[in-house]
């Protein structure tokens, strides 16, 4: 019976449950990085093997409806909708990946993910079938990331995703987003919805560390 009500959790509860679990959310778990370069507005970070539970949402137009669609999935995982009925902290980012379609910064397809906690990242709980979830195991690699605020909405990531893009193509890093991925660009969120001013979000693209020459570790 308690699977069933997480299952018809309203999303206004949801949105509630969640300002609840994230009233500080730089003081949540998240993937450990190092920085390896910086830029006046950009950064270039290392990420070691990661393990993320993902919600596949194919055929939604817009990211917003997309992220609150698939992160409603998520936070039922994260309330013991596994075959282990195991409670999971929330992590940031809510990553939201747009997948590759009519051009580099444009789709209709996307990927939200949560990281999970280091304590799961060698054997995550098995979502229940009817979440339609999966575990995404990500290699290391470098990401390239731009800092904005307010919320991310449907105009305004993809203008942070061309900001970011521009800023590559002035760089070092110019030909390095050729690394292979399935995604055009990440929107990663790590603030309450409920949060109104300071709220920190990043737009990501994957690079290719070695083209540059630099040395990861």
């Amino acid at each position: 019976m308690a699977k069933q009500n997480l299952m018809a959790l309203s999303l206004p509860l949801l949105l509630v449950a969640l300002a609840l679990l994230l009233p500080a959310a730089r003081g949540a778990e998240t993937p450990q990085y190092t920085t390896v370069h910086t830029e006046s507005d950009f950064e270039v970070r290392f990420y070691r093997d990661t393990v993320w539970m993902s919600a596949p949402t194919p055929d939604i137009p817009s990211f917003h409806v997309a992220t609150k669609l698939g992160f409603h999935r998520l936070f039922q995982y994260l309330m013991g909708a596994n075959l282990n009925s195991s409670r999971i902290r929330m992590t940031t980012p809510v990553l939201t990946s747009v997948v590759q379609g009519a051009g580099p910064l444009h789709s209709s397809a996307y990927f939200v993910r949560l990281y999970l906690p280091a304590k799961f990242q060698a054997s995550p709980p098995v979502p229940l079938p009817e979440l339609n979830l999966h575990p995404d195991r990500w290699s290391s690699h470098c990401i390239a990331v731009r800092s904005f605020s307010g919320y991310a909405r449907d105009k305004n990531v993809v203008e942070e995703a061309e900001k970011l893009a521009m800023s590559l193509s002035r760089s070092p890093w110019a030909n390095s987003t050729n690394y292979p991925s399935k995604n055009a660009y990440s929107i990663a969120q790590y603030s309450s919805p409920f949060r109104i001013i300071s709220r920190v979000n990043e737009v990501w693209f994957d690079v290719d560390c070695k083209s540059t020459g630099v040395e990861t570790y």
